[in-house]
């Protein structure tokens, strides 16, 4: 891996995926002292105080409304990421960091928890917008033989975001009643860092090359990415891409939804956003607390507990990282089915949650679990299960599923325990089972192989033929020159 690649890698998973696992887990440890700053306001304004439904509700509102801003990303990220470059999408992105952290920053001194609610929509579109868009920059800059441990870097530093604000939000740091606004408004700080410095590094050079059609600038990109001149083998099979494309056509989410070539490959990024986001590992992150609460976890003991979890969430995402760059390590699908299982295990078995140690216990083997494979897997899978040409519908689709199941885990969680108590894990559990079984059926392997040929593995479950004439391939001919059913129709 040269300097700039690692440092492209660095500062756009820190100034954009950090703010993601940061905004997921800030709210958390002050909650206590936001819902009395609710109360307080609502005295003051009505002169009487909030009931107790009213303020549940509120409160979920104040989390769900993160997810659903990030829906709303993920819907923009298409349009974006084809006008504006990869680059230039994360650099517009940074205002919905910074005008979001100045509002909940100032909402205690002007008396607003209306303020916090819409700045957590914003804020929730940055994260929408980051979490698509950071994973195919990344991806589509990165070699082969990196392309895993680099698209698993994002996820890292949103597991780093989530273990910085559990840290901040001890109650003898910021978690208090008088530092919670500043800890909401520390979000900015990685957005300015990335608006400096991101500018300094190349567009992505397959975006270049495709989509703008300059092979000058697609050629000069990746010769400092790779630190050597040789680059016509990556020049070629972008080549093969373009003609893809060509054949092809730039793909719409209507398009891609009724384009059979790509139907499982669609399924599967479904499937897999949805697993991931319905384990339930957001309930954890979002009600940590109240989780450990319940499980007899002492007060004073509650946010330590909350910080180690957070610890052992990234010490695992670098172990993610180590699976996918070693040659012998667990590709993506088997490290995603392995971390399911293992979240299989701990949602059987956290119903068990009056005994606090192995409720504890539990919750560190579900995270475990989880940041092996469920967690990074499925954005790098879209990066290599789709071209260029359906890559942005498909982050969209792919985003809007991530976004939503997160909304609805976060707006209904606490009305599940009301009315389930701890067997509202075994919910999860039904999930993560059907998810395990649909990967380990027909997810394949990825690992080591380009674009084209992941796209190939694909082809006969889709009752499709892909045909390249590699002979023809430096006369810049088509890669799809025949894509046709197994009876022989042409499908274009």
């Amino acid at each position: 891996m040269t300097l700039l690649l690692a440092g492209v890698t660095l500062v756009s998973a820190f100034g954009s995926s950090f703010q993601y696992g940061y905004n997921v887990s800030v709210i958390n440890s002050p909650a206590v002292f936001m819902q009395e700053f609710y109360n307080h306001t609502y005295l003051d304004r009505k002169g009487i105080p909030m009931e107790s439904s009213f303020q549940t509700l509120l409160w979920s509102l104040t989390v769900s409304m993160y997810p659903l801003g990030g829906f709303f990303g993920s819907l923009m990220v298409g349009p974006l990421v084809n006008k504006c470059g990869r680059k230039g999408t994360l650099l517009i992105n940074n205002i919905f960091s910074i005008v979001p952290a100045i509002l909940m920053g100032t909402s205690k001194v002007a008396k607003t928890f209306e303020a916090i609610i819409l700045s957590r929509i914003i804020v929730g579109v940055c994260a929408g917008l980051s979490s698509n868009v950071v994973p195919m920059y990344l991806g589509e800059m990165s070699p082969k033989n990196l392309r895993g441990a680099v698209g698993v870097v994002p996820q890292l530093f949103i597991t780093i975001g989530i273990l910085i604000a559990q840290i901040l939000g001890l109650t003898d740091i910021l978690g208090n009643v008088e530092g919670w606004p500043v800890l909401l408004g520390l979000t900015g700080i990685p957005a300015v860092v990335e608006l400096l410095l991101l500018p300094f590094f190349p567009e992505s050079p397959r975006y270049l090359l495709i989509q703008k059609g300059n092979e000058e600038q697609a050629r000069q990109a990746l010769k400092r990415l790779r630190g050597w001149d040789d680059v016509d083998d990556e020049i070629e099979e972008m080549r093969r891409e373009d003609q893809s494309e060509k054949l092809e056509g730039r793909l719409s989410v209507f398009n891609l939804f009724t384009f059979r070539a790509l139907r499982w490959q669609l399924i599967s990024i479904i499937v897999m956003m949805m697993g991931q986001q319905l384990s339930g590992i957001n309930a954890i992150f979002y009600y940590a607390n109240d989780i450990f609460r319940s499980a007899g976890v002492n007060e004073n003991n509650v946010q330590y507990v909350t910080v180690g979890i957070g610890a052992v969430n990234v010490f695992m995402t670098c172990v993610a990282v180590s699976f996918s760059h070693c040659p012998t390590g667990s590709n993506p699908p088997t490290a995603h089915l392995s971390g399911l299982i293992c979240t299989i295990t701990i949602t059987t078995t956290a119903t068990v949650s009056w005994m606090q140690y192995l409720s504890i216990a539990c919750v560190i083997v579900y995270i475990i679990g989880h940041a092996i494979g469920a967690s990074p897997i499925p954005s790098v899978m879209i990066t290599e299960m789709f071209l260029q040409s359906s890559r942005p519908a498909a982050f969209m689709v792919g985003g809007s599923v991530h976004w939503l199941c997160n909304f609805t885990v976060g707006l209904v969680f606490l009305y599940m325990v009301e009315g389930l108590g701890a067997y509202c894990f075994l919910v999860f559990c039904a999930i993560c089972l059907a998810t395990v079984i649909y990967i380990f059926i027909i997810v394949p392997e990825t690992k080591g192989k380009t674009f084209m040929e992941i796209n190939q593995s694909m082809a006969k479950r889709n009752k499709v033929e892909i045909q390249m004439d590699k002979e023809k391939l430096n006369d810049f001919q088509p890669a799809f020159e025949t894509l046709m059913n197994v009876d022989g129709n042409v499908w274009v």
